[in-house]
């Protein structure tokens, strides 16, 4: 009786700590800094990656085989950004620079971009989103999960209960 009693109180306080493969350990450490919304894209000539930092819209460009900035390029921005359309002035070989008129709403916003250089040209489409990332979800219990810890609840007091009673007829 002992030993069966023993087995299912193991088994059941084993079984309450496996529920849904979540990690209760520490939560992972926040960004230092945040990230700048970002788009890329990329074809045979060219890869890009446009980043929104405040009122700037920054397209850096390089060769898509080498990962060589592409300096002296016109690179111009097509889209429904605000004051976003136009030629990129270049800032340093490879990144150019549009000021935006004003500050962009959380949303999708598709870009246009084209490139031009002295041996090739290409046009490249992206989406630039501004929305705030998602939360992280609440951890939830499930009936399950509350079922596991009552059972346990209920063995562990049952067990209790069997050895008071079997201590006292071992007194008599």
């Amino acid at each position: 009786m002992r030993q069966l009693l023993a087995t299912a109180l193991l088994a059941v306080a084993f079984s309450a700590f496996g529920h849904g493969g979540e990690d209760h350990g520490a939560p992972p450490p926040a960004l230092s800094q945040n990230v700048a919304p970002r788009a890329s894209a990329a074809t045979d000539e060219f890869e890009i990656v446009a980043t929104l930092e405040g009122r700037q819209l920054l397209v850096h460009v390089d060769r898509f085989t080498s990962n060589e900035p592409v300096a002296d390029a016109k690179v111009e921005v097509e889209g429904e950004l605000a004051g976003a359309q136009g030629l990129a002035s270049e800032t340093s070989p490879g990144t150019y620079v549009i000021e935006l008129a004003a500050d962009l709403p959380a949303a999708r916003h598709p870009l246009t971009i084209s490139i031009e250089t002295s041996d090739s040209a290409d046009l490249l489409s992206v989406e630039l989103d501004t929305s705030q990332p998602a939360s992280a979800k609440p951890h939830s219990h499930y009936r399950s999960e509350w079922t596991a810890w009552a059972l346990a609840a209920v063995l562990l007091l049952a067990g209790a209960a069997l050895l008071l009673l079997r201590r006292r007829r071992q007194r008599r």
